[in-house]
């Protein structure tokens, strides 16, 4: 059993609505129970110091102990190619992404970027993502195996395309539909896997895949559901020549089975009244990329407008179309964007989104994303004061937000002190 001493933050509701008081708990002196990878308590430091009086400390002071941050969007096999200039997103694709892409079948390269990949997440902070992998079988099995070594609860599946993509990259309706049941069967459900059905978006699946990836959602509802939505005016416009019977981009999706709750939506920028109407009713989840959708030009995503309506909403690094790997840098294009918008976000609603909503979006909240007695220990230790410039800031806070903002507008991977997952204590690299 180990106590965790420090201040302590944590959600009883979502601060979206604006009502951060009734949403957001904050102890100064606080502490943290954990045992067995669960949380036991959270409350007064000097109270569960005398309800545990055996468990070993481990005394943070006055850093922030929080709930790891949950990425609910990224493709891990874009590690690599983080950070390419200058390209929107047909280009990109085209220029940088699927040629790094043809280099995952080969398993030895895939367990190298797993690996990589998750270590640079877990030195941000983040504990948990939702990755798309590539069209081989081993780029699945290698991000699932590398999150198994490290106890993290991950979400991940098979990329699918059979057109519009090189030929290297491209699989057919019959191979996606079995290698994706295949891969699904094999990690769903073990340990802490979770699988996502993954065509990566309309223009790059025929109609025969979608019905294929439709009916296999169908046959296990009980898995998630990710793609790519409105991301780009010019994609949109590409969508209606590869669909021209549909209504919008989301009834590509909707007509062949792949909208309902359990989707997740990647970007969902320029969304139609009626596309918002159909993911509200069937509670799909719209996933905010604030850091690509700025980097590679696609739009500002409403927020404010999107949560006000109801919708569940996650936050998300994207990479490698974000720019880079932190979850504090995506909260601050998140406000940012607010900005742009008129809307701007407070740091309470900044932070949900980076842990509570995500997971939410990702229909885990009951599992991660806050600290709760029963919940799992994935826990971060946020140095409020990790270099001169956030330490003077924060030095003239008044409240926690204010400190905390500083740190969501200028910090990174030098404010993360320490990282549990799982219970277990994990050496940074």
């Amino acid at each position: 059993m180990e106590l965790l001493r420090g201040q302590v933050l944590w959600f009883d509701g979502s601060p979206m609505n604006g009502n951060i008081e009734a949403a957001a708990r904050h102890i100064t002196h606080g502490a943290v129970a954990i045992d067995s990878g669960k949380i036991l308590a959270v409350g007064e430091a000097d109270t569960l110091s005398a309800q545990y009086p055996h468990a070993e400390s481990f005394d943070y002071k006055d850093h922030l102990l929080t709930a790891g941050f949950v990425d609910a969007h990224v493709h891990y096999p874009q590690t690599a190619i983080i950070a390419s200039w200058g390209k929107r997103l047909i280009d990109w694709l085209n220029t940088y992404t699927f040629p790094e892409e043809m280099r995952f079948g080969d398993a030895d390269y895939a367990a190298e970027i797993a690996a990589r990949y998750l270590d640079l997440a877990l030195a941000n902070g983040t504990t948990t993502v939702a990755s798309y992998c590539t069209i081989h079988p081993e780029s699945v099995d290698a991000i699932f195996e590398a999150a198994e070594a490290r106890q993290m609860r991950i979400v991940a599946g098979k990329t699918c395309m059979d057109r519009n993509a090189p030929a290297r990259l491209c699989d057919t309706p019959k191979t996606a539909y079995d290698d994706s049941k295949r891969l699904l069967e094999k990690w769903h459900g073990k340990g802490r896997a979770h699988y996502a059905i993954t065509p990566r978006f309309s223009p790059t699946s025929t109609p025969e895949q979608l019905e294929a990836l439709g009916a296999l959602w169908g046959e296990h509802p009980e898995v998630l559901m990710q793609t790519h939505l409105s991301e780009q005016v010019d994609e949109i416009a590409w969508v209606k020549t590869l669909f021209p019977d549909a209504r919008d981009y989301l009834d590509t999706y909707e007509y062949f089975g792949l909208l309902k709750s359990g989707g997740l939506y990647g970007h969902a920028i320029h969304l139609e009244e009626r596309e918002k109407s159909r993911l509200l009713e069937m509670d799909a989840s719209l996933i905010h990329c604030p850091t690509s959708n700025t980097f590679i030009g696609s739009g500002l995503f409403d927020m404010k407008g999107l949560a006000a309506d109801g919708h569940r909403i996650g936050l998300a690094t994207d990479t490698g179309g974000g720019s880079n790997f932190s979850m504090l840098r995506t909260m601050a294009a998140a406000y940012e964007v607010g900005q742009l918008n008129g809307s701007p976000l407070h740091a309470a609603e900044l932070y949900w989104l980076a842990t509570a909503g995500s997971a939410k979006a990702l229909h885990l909240d009951d599992k991660i994303g806050n600290i709760a007695a029963g919940m799992e220990a994935d826990i971060i230790a946020l140095d409020l004061a990790s270099t001169p410039a956030i330490a003077q800031r924060s030095a003239r806070a008044e409240d926690i937000w204010e400190s905390l903002f500083a740190t969501i507008m200028m910090g990174d991977d030098r404010a993360i002190s320490d990282v549990w997952v799982s219970g277990q204590r994990r050496a940074l690299t």
